[in-house]
């Protein structure tokens, strides 16, 4: 089958979002650089979990839940182009990609739009970018926050972001004072926790 024959025949049926995870998965795995310890295959399969938890319970359904769960899945797949804007990155790459899985053009600017509205300092401008935005940030306020911390710690030094333990944690405690989550759910859910995490943060830098 052609390749416009196959991708006509996936708009009748709506988007593939099943094989579109998996194809994604497959080349973050494959692209991905080792240095980048906390943007791993492991945090995009964290932030679509993340996700749906937060949708379900905000009463996200049907065609907002699947572009919500695509944008989660694409969101950091610019990391395999750089560095860099990796947001826009991103976008390109899902106006390259999507219409092969029987996504519309509006579909699409949806999706980006949630995908650009996680770059720090986010800006989400509708109900599933809040979703998202608080998904790809809902470790700050789980148990395994120090585990995850360490990660991206080690990438920032990596990246020269910056130079050591007392600078990242100058780093983190500005980052956590700047930062909110959007959704009645994500704030029940993890601002108790996130607040121990900020006072945690606070002691280090005071010692």
């Amino acid at each position: 089958m052609r390749n416009s024959e196959h991708s006509e025949q996936s708009k009748k049926k709506g988007p593939d979002f099943e094989r579109l995870k998996k194809d994604v998965l497959a080349w973050l795995a494959r692209g991905l650089p080792e240095y980048l310890t906390y943007h791993s295959v492991e945090h995009t399969k964290n932030v679509l979990e993340a996700a749906i938890r937060i949708a379900e319970a905000e009463d996200v359904t049907d065609r907002d839940l699947l572009e919500l769960k695509t944008a989660a899945v694409f969101h950091d797949t610019g990391f395999v182009l750089g560095t860099g804007d990796h947001e826009e990155s991103s976008c390109k790459l899902a106006w390259e990609w999507m219409p092969k899985y029987g996504y519309s053009s509006s579909a699409i600017s949806r999706i980006c739009e949630m995908i650009l509205a996680t770059n720090i300092p986010q800006k989400p401008k509708n109900h599933l970018s809040e979703v998202l935005c608080d998904a790809d940030l809902d470790y700050l306020g789980r148990e395994d926050f120090w585990a995850i911390s360490n990660r991206l710690f080690q990438e920032f030094k990596y990246l020269g972001v910056v130079s050591d333990e007392e600078d990242w944690n100058q780093l983190q405690l500005r980052f956590f004072k700047s930062h909110s989550y959007f959704t009645d759910t994500a704030r029940a859910w993890r601002n108790e926790k996130k607040a121990e995490h900020l006072a945690e943060v606070k002691t280090l830098v005071e010692q």
